[in-house]
């Protein structure tokens, strides 16, 4: 490190151009990151949604059917004319009415009453509309602009259009509460007015050079975009902190600036990286998922950190050798208090919370595996207009949800009596396909394109089902596997389908295999980092189980208030709380067993946590403020579960580290020293009497 610090030093000036450039140059490279609201990319290619999905835009001139409209108060002739309407709308590639499935040259009461109710009820009638992929937010403005106030439109693209109108706000949103929150927390814990500022500008340099470099992957998840630049502040603003900290303490040694930056650069680096360390691994593991959202968020998370580490390690100490001047004119008193003996009170707890976990940790484990999982997108719109008129549409024709099988095209009279099958299943509400719309009498090669294109492809039949069940949950789930029982008796593995209902199954399944995988990654990476750190076979199991046993509390929470949580929330949530958080535990063990040397056990704890509780309890603050704003002010249920988990997570840990830790320190302090390469504890002769 020797010679970054000399490079820093001698060359500050350019560093800085060379930086803020960069910056402004990603600032605006960040614009043209494409950003992708639809969750179904991100299966895995080998996924039976995904192959469907690339079967229906190569073999189909029409996707899905994703959006519900229903108009109030008119009659057929005029629910007609708006059915053309809907059609010349730009972005809607298809509507489905009741004249696609009921002669409407015969009186309407001859028709089978429920095919007619539903889609044509006390004179409101309802439409499916299929809107294109990209047309989202243009085409459901003019839907509703078409169909006016007290109608309704709902579904996947109207829902996706409300995501795409809020995410930005949001972030911004997000970025203007915690901002003011965080400057006056790093104003409390520093002793120069400017120092926070200087905080600030080098991580928000590094997010700027992060988000632009997104350039380089073509599009980010909006994920990735809501949440990665608050969790990258949160998480490596501490580096900035111990830099500047490291240089105020060398200017007490050196006289000159350049040689306590030299100094600082070389003391603070293996800190710095440490703590890098375990949260990069932590990211790590995201990247290993199946479900590719965790590769998305991984990478620009993994890719953030090792931004900031660099902009803290090369950025800081130039702008700080050319505003030090600053600073000093812009000293005051430390507004926070020192907490050297704040050991005292944490002493008191330390044998009651050891009691506390052990009698909850087991069923906390237990109840974190039991937690329910919501995977779709669909409660993200509830407080919007598309929320409350799906609520609108619910009221009046039920629930239903659309999903579509793809076969292979051949057999007219077998495609009727599968969907014969299908149709008596319970919850299915109506088949429609070319075999029971047209009939098995008229051979799809007699009739025209207009008529057999939202039915046949070259080389595949498509049958769509309705279901009266919600998007996702146990009983969908289920219709969902018995509709597919039904067609792989007779089509066999040749059959796909797709739809919001399947394509959530899939993610189901997806997520199950990756969340213990994931989990037991980053345990294993993070338990790699604390083995090389402390040198030690006992502390590694001590560190890891006092933020696990915080995760499986915070993560038994929604199961024992029964509550679901978004399933991204949950796989995020196990990495992050361990990668970011164990640096407090990491803190406070490595003051405490350099203590432990010179010091009884009970002594060297008191400083300990004197020296460490201060920083750790900065970094907590930063950490919970940044999840609890992003819970407060996203309307994307992932995002906010997010913040939720990661917020209540931050406190859990900080709990465990000052409380439950110094215990088990204090239990296995023999153990400890041990197993321990060159532990070198103080031997107390007094007890040994």
């Amino acid at each position: 490190m020797s010679g970054l610090a000399n490079l820093v030093v001698k060359h500050k000036k350019a560093i800085l151009i060379l930086f803020i450039a960069a910056a402004a140059v990603c600032a605006v490279l960040q614009s043209f990151v494409a950003v992708n609201y639809n969750m179904v990319d991100y299966l895995p290619p080998d996924a039976q949604s995904t192959k469907a999905l690339e079967i229906m835009q190569e073999e189909f001139d029409t996707d899905m059917p994703n959006a519900s409209v229903m108009v109030k108060g008119v009659s057929i002739e005029e629910a007609l004319e708006y059915k053309q309407k809907l059609a010349e709308v730009s972005g809607v590639d298809s509507v489905m009415w009741l004249d696609d499935v009921v002669d409407l040259k015969e009186p309407i009461e001859t028709a089978d009453a429920d095919t007619v109710e539903g889609y044509y009820k006390n004179e409101n009638a309802l439409y499916t509309v299929t809107i294109a992929d990209g047309m989202e937010q243009e085409a459901s403005e003019a839907i509703r602009d078409l169909i006016g106030e007290g109608n309704a439109l709902a579904g996947e693209s109207p829902d996706l259009a409300t995501m795409q109108q809020a995410t930005g706000a949001e972030v911004g949103n997000a970025m203007a509460i915690l901002l003011p929150i965080i400057i006056a927390i790093l104003i409390l814990s520093s002793s120069s007015w400017i120092e926070p500022l200087l905080f600030i500008l080098t991580i928000g340099i590094s997010i700027l050079i992060n988000m632009g470099t997104n350039i380089f992957f073509g599009e980010v998840s909006f994920m990735t975009n809501s949440v990665s630049p608050i969790l990258q502040l949160a998480v490596s603003l501490d580096y900035a902190i111990f830099l500047l900290h490291s240089f105020a303490d060398n200017r007490k040694k050196y006289g000159d600036v350049n040689e306590a930056m030299r100094h600082a650069i070389k003391e603070s680096a293996s800190t710095i990286a440490a703590s890098a360390a375990t949260t990069l691994f932590g990211f790590l593991a995201l990247t290993f998922m199946n479900f590719q959202i965790g590769a998305d968020l991984g990478w620009n998370l993994a890719k953030g950190i090792i931004l900031s580490f660099v902009t803290t390690m090369v950025f800081l100490p130039a702008l700080t050798l050319c505003t030090f001047k600053l600073i000093d004119k812009t000293q005051h008193r430390r507004l926070m208090p020192n907490f050297k003996n704040v050991n005292k009170v944490f002493s008191k707890l330390a044998i009651p919370a050891l009691i506390l976990v052990i009698l909850i940790v087991v069923p906390a484990f237990l109840g974190q595996g039991q937690t329910g999982f919501v995977y779709g997108n669909s409660s993200a719109a509830q407080a919007s207009e598309s929320g409350r008129a799906k609520e609108a549409i619910q009221e009046e024709f039920g629930q239903s949800t659309i999903m579509a099988l793809l076969v292979p095209r051949g057999d007219v009279s077998k495609e009727l009596k599968m969907g014969e099958e299908i149709e008596d299943l319970d919850h299915v509400t109506a088949v429609v396909s070319y075999a029971n719309m047209v009939g098995t009498a008229f051979p799809p090669e007699f009739l025209g394109k207009d008529v057999t294109g939202q039915f046949y492809s070259d080389n595949y039949a498509r049958i769509v089902v309705y279901t009266d069940t919600p998007a996702e949950g146990d009983q969908a789930f289920g219709v969902v596997e018995e509709i597919t029982a039904v067609a792989q008796s007779y089509y066999g593995d040749t059959v796909y389908s797709v739809g919001e209902s399947a394509n959530l199954y899939d993610m189901k399944n997806v997520v199950q295999e990756d969340n213990q995988f994931v989990t037991i990654l980053a345990v294993l990476a993070i338990f790699f980092v604390l083995l090389v750190t402390f040198k030690s076979g006992t502390l590694p199991f001590l560190l890891l189980l006092t933020i696990e046993a915080g995760i499986w509390i915070n993560l038994a929470i929604p199961y024992f208030t029964g509550t679901s949580i978004n399933f991204i929330g949950y796989l995020v949530l196990n990495t992050v709380q361990l990668g970011a958080t164990v640096d407090y535990a990491i803190l406070l063990t490595t003051t405490y067993m350099r203590k432990r040397k010179i010091m009884p056990q009970k002594e060297a704890m008191h400083q300990a946590m004197g020296d460490s509780f201060k920083s750790i309890l900065v970094s907590a603050a930063t950490l919970a403020t940044a999840g609890f704003t992003l819970y407060a002010t996203s309307s994307n249920p992932a995002v906010s579960d997010i913040g939720l988990l990661l917020g209540r997570g931050t406190l859990l840990s900080l709990f465990m580290v000052v409380c439950f830790l110094p215990a088990l320190l204090k239990v296995f302090d023999k153990a400890i020293a041990k197993t321990t390469y060159k532990a070198g504890f103080l031997i107390d002769r007094s007890k040994e009497k």
